[in-house]
């Protein structure tokens, strides 16, 4: 949970044990998928926040720089997973995180696919053909078995993104059940 606290006049959060035990970690696998670790500080900060945060409240609830706030809200912003909003007699931005999961994990996969697969897509297809038929066959099936692959999730992935969220979850919830049903039928 989070509580306020006034000090001097200005408020700043003060995370429980638990919450912040959830940011840091939030951090930390942050920095290992590739994401800055206060961006993904802030993010959590704002995930777990019942209210919208300004920057001055996220910066000294983290002990974090007001610049690299900023630079790490608009990172955030970039992503889709943080939205300003005005508060009624503060002149200054607010921000809030998406609150359902499901959209969460939605805006971040779709997001990575555009930045990293569709790239990498656009490559591989342009090396299959400038490869010469006559030399490096093993490289070109290579890439070509690459590329076939990556378009087979790429059309998976277009499939899925369409899929009402209750579907999904149930889809999510068999889990190996669909192992055994395709072994079945095949």
């Amino acid at each position: 949970m989070i509580f306020l606290k006034l000090s001097k006049c200005r408020i700043f959060l003060n995370l429980s044990a638990t919450t912040e035990k959830f940011v840091l970690h939030w951090g930390e696998m942050g920095a290992r998928w590739g994401v800055s670790r206060t961006v993904s500080q802030i993010h959590a900060l704002l995930y777990l926040s019942e209210r919208a945060l300004n920057a001055e409240e996220i910066s000294e609830t983290l002990s974090v720089a007001r610049s690299n706030v900023s630079t790490s809200l608009k990172e955030l912003q970039g992503w889709g997973l943080v939205k300003i909003m005005h508060v009624m007699g503060d002149r200054r931005d607010h921000f809030v995180a998406l609150q359902d999961i499901t959209d969460l994990f939605r805006v971040i996969v779709e997001e990575r696919k555009r930045r990293e697969i569709d790239p990498t897509l656009a490559m591989l297809r342009e090396c299959v053909d400038e490869f010469d038929p006559k030399a490096e066959a093993f490289a070109r099936q290579k890439i070509k078995t690459t590329l076939d692959f990556l378009e087979l999730l790429n059309r998976w992935h277009d499939e899925m993104k369409g899929m009402p969220v209750p579907l999904l979850v149930s889809l999510l919830r068999m889990g190996g059940k669909v192992q055994k049903f395709l072994k079945r039928a095949a």
